[in-house]
C-alpha cells in the first residue's frame, strides 16, 4: 500500500498526508496506536476500589485478557501488529505510553517517570508478548497470572 493509495482512499491529496505524517512508517504507527487504544486500552473498565494494588491487578487482568481476545478473534490484525512491532521495538514503547501513564495514576507514581510502570508491564510480558500467544489459552492462565502478581505485589 502506497501513501498515494491511502490518500486516494481518504479522498485527500497525497501531499496532504505529509502534513500529518512524514512517511508510511509514521502513518502505520499512528494506525496501530489508535487500533491498540480503541481495542484494548479504552475497553478497560477501571474499578474504584480503595486499594490501588487491587485496582492495578484488575486493570492488568483486563489488559491481558483483551489482548488475548484479540489474538483469538482478530488473528490477521494481531499478526500485522506483531510483525510491525517485531521490526520496530521502539514503537511498542510508544504504544504503551498510555498504559504506563494509567499505571502511574493508579499507583500514584511520578507521572514523569515510567520506570516502575514499565517494570510492572515487563513482569507480565508472558501475557502480552506475541511470542507467548500459544500459551494464552492454557488452562493454567489465571493461575500463572496470579503467581506473577503475588511475586510483584509486595514490591509495589
Amino acid at each position: 500500500m502506497t501513501l498515494s493509495k491511502v490518500a486516494q482512499k481518504l479522498n485527500i491529496t497525497h501531499p496532504a498526508l505529509y502534513k500529518h505524517f512524514k512517511n508510511k512508517d509514521e502513518l502505520w504507527t499512528a494506525v496501530l496506536i489508535n487500533w491498540f487504544n480503541s481495542e484494548v486500552f479504552q475497553k478497560i473498565d477501571l474499578t474504584t476500589d480503595s486499594d490501588p494494588k487491587l485496582v492495578l491487578k484488575n486493570w492488568l487482568w483486563q489488559f491481558i485478557n483483551l489482548k488475548r481476545q484479540i489474538a483469538n478473534t482478530d488473528a490477521k490484525m494481531f499478526a500485522l501488529n506483531t510483525k510491525y512491532i517485531d521490526e520496530r521495538p521502539l514503537v511498542l514503547r510508544d504504544m504503551l505510553q498510555d498504559s504506563y501513564a494509567k499505571i502511574n495514576t493508579i499507583m500514584d507514581y511520578d507521572p514523569q517517570n515510567n520506570l516502575k510502570a514499565e517494570a510492572i508491564m515487563s513482569a507480565f510480558a508472558v501475557f502480552t508478548a506475541p511470542s507467548f500467544k500459544e500459551t494464552w489459552n492454557s488452562p493454567d492462565y489465571e493461575e500463572r497470572f496470579n503467581a506473577i502478581w503475588m511475586l510483584i505485589e509486595p514490591s509495589l
